[in-house]
Formats: C-alpha cells, structure tokens, sequence
C-alpha cells in the first residue's frame, strides 16, 4: 500500500484541516487520536453518554446519520465528504487502554461517529484490539453497526458479554435505496441478527431512525417489527429520525428534490436542535412498544450485563 504524507504548513495553506494534519493510505485519512472516550450527543437519542469510535464518516451513506456534523470540525462538509472521506484512528486501541485506565466504569458505545464495521475496518482491523480493551477493563459496551463485517468478531463479542445493536429502521428496499445508499439491505441485516444470536452474542436491533411520513405508516412499523421478531432478536430499541445541524442541511436537500410536499411538515415537527415533536414522538414508539408486545420482545434500551471492573491488585507491604 501507497504512503503519501501531508506535513503541516503554514497558516496561509486553505486545505482542510484533516488533509494538513493527516496521512492518507489508499484514500483514508489517518490521524492520531488524543483521546477515544468521547461525550455522546444527546440528539443522537441512545441511551449510551459515552462512545468510542475508531472511525469517523461513513461509506453506510445513511441521509440521517447524526454524526455529520463531526465532519465540520475537520474543515470537511457533512454531506458528501462523510460519505466519502473516512478518518482513522490507528492508535485507537492504544489510546483506550490509557482512557481506560482512568475510566469509572459507565457503559459505553462503540461506532457512533462512524460504524465501526464499514469497509474500514476490513483494512485496519481496529475492533479485535477495541473489544479486548474494553473486556479487560471490565466495561460494558454496546456495539451499533449495520455491518455484516461484525460476524467476524461474534466469538469475541460473546466472550466479552457485549451487546449488538444492528441497525434496521425499515424493511422496505426502495426507501433503503434512497436513504442508506451504502448499507446492506434490511435482508442481509436481518439474517446478521439470527447468526449473530445463534452465535451466542446479546443481539438487539436498533430501530433507527424511523422517518416521518416516509416509514412510519402502521402496517409499515408492523412489517418492520414482525421481520426483526423472526429474525431472533430479543428486543428492539426505537429512535426517531434526528435532524442535528449537519444532518438536517443534507436530509432536506434531499427531501427537497425527492418529496418536496414533505418539506413544509418536516420543518413544522423539528425543533431547532433537530429534535421531533415530542407528542410524534411518544406516539410512534409507543406503537413500536405494542408491536413489540405481540411479538414477545422487550421494547428499549439494552440493559447492560453487569460487570466488575478488572484492576490490578495491590501488593501487600
């Protein structure tokens, strides 16, 4: 593989941020991470505060995704840039383990600035190293993905008690094409749910993000949450559509060109953080609850195994 080293250069250089601090290999850019326990938005709408991320941007290229805005920091734009123009950490596992060393124990989440199992992580291998790290710590931690990559590491997974979190908000192929361009389909995903259960991993599906006006008709959520029942799952986790700055700019541009009678309602059921109408909210998890219900699955956030931390021991003196 090609090396090419940007070194940094004065302040009159107008490159982005990342390209004047990174190198690139084989279209990746790669920078040294500071820290890997980051602070969890609190519109990303999971019940993690903390997240590790060995990844940010994502070739998923879902419409929705919260963490567009990440991208700005790096003088990139949240549109295409993160589709197309992934960050990665290769001293992500190093890093943790310091973090680690000084962390107090809350659950954590993994793969929030970018899923930790896209094309990525076929190349850099991180996630062996990052769940080792976490199991030897004694931390628990749920792992978000759309990605088949993740049977790979089940083994792993299920020693380290982990929790999965597989992405499906819709079985309908003709609004994933549309929204998640780069993600495998609901099939393939629901198929990843019954392996990665029959490998004995703590497997949920994060039903995220429900789109207003676009999958969230009744029989829609029916489908959806009868399909993910039969896959297996335990539980399922609902998330309506977030629209923080960053993604809103890029998701209207969309809904703009592809449901243009859409656009005036949107902008009536979002507040200016990007948060839906906390009564549409209430009543489309609500009906996820129910459905859930009838098909005998927990509706909510996991619940983490607990666990004790491992540290090392004293000596007696």
């Amino acid at each position: 593989m090609g090396w090419d080293a940007l070194p940094l250069v004065d302040a009159a250089d107008d490159r982005p941020l990342i390209e004047r601090r990174a190198v690139v290999r084989d279209g990746f850019y790669e920078t040294q991470a500071r820290t890997m326990i980051e602070r969890v938005p609190q519109a990303a709408g999971i019940a993690q505060r903390w997240a590790v991320s060995p990844y940010r941007g994502c070739a998923h290229a879902c419409r929705g995704c919260g963490a567009r805005a990440g991208h700005r920091r790096l003088g990139l734009d949240a549109g295409r840039d993160f589709d197309t123009r992934i960050v990665v950490k290769p001293n992500a596992v190093a890093r943790l383990r310091a973090d680690l060393a000084r962390w107090d124990g809350q659950e954590l989440a993994v793969g929030v600035t970018g899923d930790c199992y896209q094309a990525a992580e076929e190349t850099y291998r991180l996630m062996p190293g990052v769940i080792g790290a976490l199991a030897e710590a004694g931390v628990p931690f749920t792992v978000y993905t759309k990605g088949a990559l993740v049977l790979r590491d089940a083994e792993l997974l299920a020693r380290a008690g982990a929790q999965v979190a597989v992405s499906i908000a819709f079985v309908d192929e003709r609004i994933r094409r549309a929204v998640e361009p780069g993600a495998p389909t609901a099939q393939v995903r629901l198929e990843l749910v019954s392996a990665l259960v029959e490998a004995g991993v703590d497997c949920r599906v994060l039903m995220a993000p429900v789109l207003p006006l676009l999958s969230d008709a009744a029989d829609q959520l029916s489908a959806t949450v009868r399909r993910i029942a039969g896959a297996g799952a335990r539980a399922v986790e609902p998330v309506v559509l977030r629209l923080p700055p960053g993604t809103r700019a890029w998701y209207l541009e969309w809904l703009q060109e592809a449901h243009p009678q859409l656009v005036a309602r949107y902008e009536e059921l979002y507040d200016r953080s990007g948060l839906p109408s906390p009564g549409y909210e209430e009543r489309i998890t609500g009906q996820i609850a129910q459905l859930c219900q009838m098909y005998g699955m927990r509706c909510g956030p996991g619940v983490p195994r607990p666990r004790e931390p491992r540290v090392a021991q004293l000596a007696l003196v």
